[in-house]
């Protein structure tokens, strides 16, 4: 079963969030591919994982790099249900949702406000599914996550 955490971006951008994910998800041993659309967006994510926690640095790399397949975390403007990183885990940093992400075992689907009305869509659509185990997480004004509606 597939397991979807919605992530609603209310008070820091994804770039500020998605080191502290990907750190526990290396630290557990899995894999990540981050897929962000905007060329943008993947820079300041790669920018962020280099210098957000500068006493733990992220080990990372951009899909068609030349060492993709040994990266722990691969950065991609696409996603690729096979990627190279054989990654598990899989962010998609840019609010977009794609099926094909339920091939992974574990999805983040990090949203802001603009994105809203489509993460309640894809939620909905999700929760009717026997084969997905969905959640939701709220961030407080300090920064802290919590799960619930």
């Amino acid at each position: 079963m597939a397991r979807v955490d919605f992530y609603r971006l209310t008070r820091d951008p994804v770039e500020r969030v998605l080191p502290a994910l990907a750190g526990r998800i290396l630290d557990n041993g899995d894999r990540l591919l981050i897929v962000a659309g905007p060329a943008m967006q993947r820079q300041a994510i790669d920018e962020a994982l280099w210098t957000l926690q500068p006493a733990s640095f992220l080990p990372h790399g951009a899909a068609g790099s030349p060492d993709e397949e040994v990266e722990p975390i691969l950065i991609s403007g696409t996603l690729d249900p096979s990627p190279p990183n054989r990654a598990s885990h899989i962010a998609l940093a840019d609010g977009e949702w794609r099926d094909e992400a339920l091939g992974f075992a574990r999805v983040f689907l990090l949203f802001d406000n603009s994105r809203i009305d489509d993460a309640r869509a894809t939620w909905r659509s999700l929760a009717a599914r026997d084969d997905v185990d969905n959640r939701f997480w709220k961030q407080d004004e300090r920064g802290r996550w919590s799960e619930g509606p």
